[in-house]
């Protein structure tokens, strides 16, 4: 065992219990909540958890109450500096203000989308979906 951190894998978890974390699934979704539980596959249980959703600068938080996410789902997980989030340089908007920014952001990704994939093809190339990503758009 390391002395510089006696809790190994996800029992280090059990420090943030109870501590307001921000964690980022495997689809993309940034979740806020209070730790409340986690178990040895680090599955967590968030409570008064917030979906929020980023456009730009602009940001809406949609209200979900208790969240159990499973462990495998879990990209990042990090404690929320609460005077930083106080001074985000962020402008908080409606839900369905956000809602349709978002809508907007993906049509306009799925617009270059099909323009990259039109332009490969008429140069001759096989259009692969998995190269295609915001690098070429």
């Amino acid at each position: 065992m390391d002395d510089l951190n006696p809790l190994a894998g996800t029992a280090h978890l059990l420090e943030e219990v109870d501590k307001k974390l921000m964690v980022l699934l495997r689809d993309g979704r940034t979740l806020i909540g209070y730790l409340r539980s986690v178990d040895q596959f680090a599955n967590l249980v968030l409570q008064r958890t917030i979906e929020r959703i980023h456009v730009g600068n602009e940001y809406g938080d949609i209200p979900r109450g208790v969240f159990i996410i499973r462990g495998e789902n879990v990209v990042l997980l990090g404690e929320i500096d609460r005077e930083k989030e106080q001074k985000l340089p962020l402008k908080e908007i409606s839900v369905d203000a956000i809602l349709d920014a978002q809508r907007r952001e993906q049509e306009q990704r799925q617009e270059k989308h099909r323009l990259v994939s039109k332009a490969l093809k008429e140069r001759g190339l096989a259009v692969n979906a998995d190269i295609i990503n915001e690098d070429f758009c």
